[in-house]
């Protein structure tokens, strides 16, 4: 995330706080308990630091309606590139806030505002395109398919989001501080690790599929911890609401949920070496996978892979097909059920049969699983709905 929140740094934050908190010349002489906090935390010598009036900072960002007339000073914060694959020199700004780049607090309440509309922006984008391209919207007259259900799942998804990223910024926070094995450098990492040392350089494409692997194998469990009695009916069952899920379902959660289901792709880099490209590169791909297991596309007739008919397996009949990406571990435990043969074949998919067999099964089953069941089902009603209509 540090090179995440460089980018956000350069062109965003660094003027955003250098006009909310900027550093003036009557901090040198003052004592300033949250500067002096945040320099004890990060190590940073704060009674040592130099300042510098900068005239002609001072002569632009006064022009520009900057500081409020406090006059500018410049901050001892010293610039080092998160990557070595781009540079973004900082301007200017970079050294005109009290809270300068490595302050704990800045870092927290950026991050935060990254994870939160960064990560909204991410699930928009993505299930659009997945509902424009791919999703079938024959899906609405689906007997299972809610009244308001798109309307439904992006208010979920907005109302966790935020909560979310509450929970997941301190990782963040102490990734970019240094705490895991994280590294830059494919050449050298800078740390020593058993993987490495055991894998050499073969470990830069090696952890690819190692981090798949560790954490479907995790959340698998978590997954199906979730669905025990007491967690599925407080955390689990708001995501269950969608029986046949669209693209705006893949991050429609319970904010508790969506953590635990996550905490697995933070912990790797904690106990694995992992590099900043493959990092965010794997971030990106979990985003778009969590969105395809909920397109209602069944390509993917596959053994190994969880596709999405293998999700809508799961959403359709709860305790089956836990897995993120492959069937491994339902397979291993127990808990695999094959998609019927007639989901990949567009004439019985959405057949009045299927579908007939599918409610039948799951009406069944939901009473086994959550005692009764208050969905409201019906059609999508509103602009959303009216799009899919014509698309169909």
């Amino acid at each position: 995330m540090d090179v995440v929140l460089e980018i956000a740094d350069t062109f965003l934050f660094d003027r955003l706080y250098a006009n909310v908190l900027p550093i003036s010349s009557a901090l040198l002489s003052s004592f300033d308990p949250i500067s002096t906090i945040t320099a004890s935390l990060k190590s940073y010598d704060w009674n040592n630091a130099t300042f510098s009036v900068d005239s002609s900072a001072s002569s632009r960002m006064a022009a520009e309606g900057g500081f409020g007339g406090f006059g500018s000073a410049r901050s001892g914060w010293q610039w080092q590139p998160s990557t070595q694959w781009f540079t973004l020199p900082p301007s200017e700004w970079a050294w005109m806030s009290r809270w300068d780049r490595d302050n704990v607090y800045r870092q927290t309440l950026s991050l935060y505002a990254i994870t939160w509309l960064l990560g909204t922006a991410i699930y928009f984008f993505f299930a659009t395109l997945s509902y424009l391209f791919v999703f079938d919207k024959a899906t609405f007259n689906h007997p299972k398919y809610l009244k308001n259900q798109i309307r439904l799942e992006i208010q979920q998804t907005l109302r966790s989001i935020p909560l979310m990223a509450i929970l997941t910024v301190p990782v963040f926070v102490a990734e970019i501080r240094g705490h895991t094995f994280i590294y830059d450098d494919i050449a050298h990492a800078g740390f020593t690790h058993p993987l490495l040392a055991f894998f050499g350089p073969s470990y830069n494409y090696l952890q690819f599929p190692f981090f798949l692997i560790f954490t479907d194998f995790c959340i698998y469990w978590i997954h199906r911890g979730l669905h025990s009695k007491l967690l599925y009916k407080h955390l689990h069952k708001p995501h269950h609401k969608w029986i046949m899920p669209t693209p705006f379902a893949s991050h429609a959660f319970h904010p508790l949920d969506g953590y635990a289901q996550s905490i697995p792709y933070h912990l790797f880099p904690f106990l694995f070496p992992l590099h900043k490209g493959a990092y965010l590169a794997l971030f990106t791909f979990v985003q778009i996978w969590t969105v395809m297991i909920h397109d209602g596309e069944y390509v993917a007739n596959s053994q190994i892979l969880n596709g999405a008919a293998c999700h809508t397996m799961h959403h359709l009949y709860f305790n089956y097909n836990y897995g993120q990406f492959t069937t491994i571990s339902d397979r291993l435990f127990g808990s695999y059920r094959k998609p019927n043969e007639e989901l990949f074949q567009r004439e019985t998919k959405m057949s009045g049969l299927e579908w007939g067999r599918q409610a039948r099964e799951m009406e069944r089953l939901v009473v086994e699983v959550e005692g009764e069941d208050d969905r409201k089902y019906g059609t999508e009603e509103g602009m959303i709905g009216a799009v899919g209509k014509k698309m169909q």
